[in-house]
């Protein structure tokens, strides 16, 4: 793992990084354009809780000083009283591609189950993205099943695939 990435609350000045991740087509990947959406939104959820809740939130991604991605986290819920964390990973084009991603997402997993309850955390990916299904396998993630047509993207429904670890298969107490 690269010693010096790190994740940390985003900062405003982390908002334009974030209108590029989700609102330039270049930026996005192949995987995540969704189209054209109000910006705005990312302002305002800052606004209001600096993208931390008890429900999800946002952290940034960063290698040293440089942010280089975010990665994103919200309860699912799995029955009656049970909820589980639902995440998700956006690199900069520039940081995709050396390991970053398998990185952030084992120390989010680590985070979530140090400060949070829950004895589940899940990934949706495209079954076309590969190198996300890698970065999962390398994070200590399990794939569990496909997900037929979960997903509409580009015009047509695509298949997921669905991954997850839990509380017991991470080591807490290792750096």
């Amino acid at each position: 793992m690269n010693a010096d990435l790190r994740l940390r609350p985003v900062a405003e000045d982390d908002l334009a990084l974030l209108e590029r991740l989700f609102g330039d087509p270049a930026a996005t990947g192949e995987h995540e354009w969704r189209g054209w959406l109000d910006s705005r939104w990312l302002r305002r959820q800052w606004d209001d809780n600096g993208m931390l809740s008890e429900d999800g939130g946002t952290l940034m991604v960063t290698v040293g000083e440089d942010a280089v991605g975010v990665v994103t986290w919200g309860k699912r819920q799995t029955g009656f009283r049970s909820c589980c964390w639902t995440i998700g990973i956006t690199l900069a084009p520039e940081a995709r591609g050396l390991g970053h991603g398998a990185a952030a997402q084992r120390l989010l997993g680590r985070y979530l189950f140090s400060h949070t309850q829950v004895t589940r955390i899940q990934a949706e990916t495209e079954v076309s993205n590969r190198a996300e299904q890698r970065a999962l396998e390398k994070a200590g993630f399990s794939r569990e099943g496909v997900l037929r047509s979960i997903d509409f993207r580009a015009g047509k429904w695509r298949d997921g695939v669905l991954y997850s670890i839990l509380r017991h298969e991470v080591d807490l107490d290792s750096p």
